[in-house]
């Protein structure tokens, strides 16, 4: 669930918390001069985890690393993996914010999709060919837009089916 709480100082923050209430991760404001709702973009890496079935942001923040296997939680899991995913997500929010944040868009260009595949060549993920790249951003930003016109909301993943739906709060 995106909560959105009002600080002593005014700023609004988001606060992601599980199904028991329990908060995962800290609170977070969009960290920038201007106010672009950027603390919403946790639903970025909640739609990677659905559809590409990778989200190494997603895992920590649930901690659910792969403890048992030390190499695949240092290279899949671990910070630079996390530092990789986060990089992704600003490139492609700068990229979006000149595009409408994809509204009424169905196709991202192939230089970016590209520029994703090369920075995730050496993780798990690069199975995932750019059309999955594709389908995993298109449906975080439709979640995104929806977190934003109703400043927070509840956000479903059915890791089966690789969906995420937003019900308003």
């Amino acid at each position: 669930m995106f909560t959105p709480t009002t600080r002593d100082d005014g700023r609004t923050v988001i606060v992601l918390t599980r199904e028991d209430g329990t908060p995962a991760g800290d609170p977070l404001t969009s960290a920038s001069h201007i106010e672009d709702d950027y603390r919403f973009h946790d639903a970025f890496h909640l739609a990677h985890a659905a559809v590409l079935r990778w989200c190494p942001v997603t895992r920590f923040l649930l901690g659910r690393n792969r403890k048992s296997s030390p190499h695949t939680d240092e290279a899949e899991d671990g910070g630079r993996a996390i530092a990789m995913e986060e990089g992704i997500s600003a490139l492609v929010f700068s990229y979006a914010a000149r595009h409408r944040y994809f509204a009424d868009i169905k196709h991202i260009d192939n230089e970016l999709l590209t520029t994703i595949g090369h920075m995730t060549a050496h993780l798990e993920v690069s199975i995932r060919r750019a059309a999955a790249w594709e389908h995993a951003i298109l449906t975080a930003y439709t979640a995104w837009r929806q977190l934003r016109e109703q400043n927070g909301g509840i956000i479903h993943l059915d890791l089966d089916q690789r969906l995420l739906t937003v019900d308003l709060l």
